[in-house]
């Protein structure tokens, strides 16, 4: 049976779905077509990542500090080390940190000792206090630590090492009280960067893994990360918590905040620029990373936003012949 000019078309689009065979045509619409398209891209993303939130918010019983105390730490990490994080966050829960944030050694101890990454290290004076510390908090909020086998060490950039993260986690959960009502408060890049750009306790500056003293330089989050965290969490949550409290002012700040942050740079940003495709800030890229992984990936041209409006297009210029 003769295929129909539609279907040549989908046909070519699975089987070029893996280039991103659509990129030509994306980067052909003008700015309002596109923006259309990226809006309902953004929106399924969206969703799925409420998913994610709503199922943290009923491990948490509904508390949304601790809710996002859980997106936090899975945000912070690696990819390899969601999980690991996710385990370190259940065992030291916020409430415990808020009980100790006014002694920030304290809470670096508790972090450290929970997460078992100082018995991968020597010691040194700073570090037998914290297991000393430690070994005190756990008896009084009864702290399980984790096996230092749940991290995963290989490939992992120094500034993303898992020591030197939990000692900026330490830092940024003891600065405020109120850290989730700052989130929400976010509107710019600028804000992200002044709540979490955090630096390391003093210990750090001459040290990238403890027992082992290092040139001086200071251990700060950077830009690079903290905009991974703006997008994930401040604009993920600030949308989450909107749609439940029925607050629409804080959904529109959320979209407006991917809008004003940069587009992400990654292997999947580079192959679409590649087809010609504008990425210009962090709505549009977190589109098309939708696009990618969940659509191209899997050769759902059929399903997805673009593959329809392609089709739809097919159809009616075959109407106008």
């Amino acid at each position: 049976m003769e295929t129909t000019a539609a279907e040549r078309i989908l046909a070519r689009l699975e089987a070029d779905a893996g280039t991103y065979a659509c990129g030509g045509y994306l980067a052909g619409l003008d700015d309002l077509q596109r923006t259309e398209l990226f809006t309902a891209l953004l929106f399924d993303r969206l969703a799925r990542k409420m998913r994610l939130i709503e199922a943290l918010r009923k491990e948490a019983d509904d508390n949304w500090n601790q809710t996002f105390y859980l997106l936090y730490f899975r945000t912070l990490g690696d990819r390899q080390n969601q999980e690991a994080y996710l385990s370190l966050a259940r065992r030291v829960p916020y409430r415990t940190v808020l009980r100790e944030r006014l002694a920030p050694h304290a809470v670096e101890a508790m972090l450290f000792g929970a997460s078992g990454l100082l018995d991968l290290y020597r010691h040194d004076d700073y570090t037998l206090d914290l297991r000393r510390e430690f070994e005190h908090l756990a008896a009084k909020y009864g702290i399980e630590p984790m096996d230092a086998s749940a991290w995963e060490m290989g490939n992992i950039r120094p500034a993303n090492h898992p020591v030197l993260r939990l000692a900026q986690v330490a830092q940024f959960f003891t600065q405020d009280e109120f850290v989730m009502a700052r989130t929400m408060a976010c509107r710019t890049e600028g804000d992200i960067r002044t709540l979490f750009c955090i630096e390391a306790s003093p210990y750090w500056r001459t040290h990238h893994v403890p027992g082992a003293a290092s040139d001086e330089s200071p251990k700060r989050l950077g830009a690079f990360k903290a905009h991974i965290i703006g997008i994930n969490l401040v604009a993920v949550l600030q949308f989450a918590y909107g749609s439940s409290t029925g607050d629409e002012r804080l959904r529109d700040s959320a979209l407006s905040l991917l809008e004003r942050l940069p587009a992400e740079d990654n292997r999947f940003m580079r192959a679409w620029q590649q087809t010609g495709v504008p990425i210009r800030n962090a709505f549009e890229s977190q589109a098309l990373l939708q696009l990618a992984t969940e659509y191209c990936a899997a050769k759902r041209c059929a399903e997805c936003p673009v593959g329809r409006r392609i089709l739809r297009t097919c159809d009616s210029e075959k109407q106008a012949d």
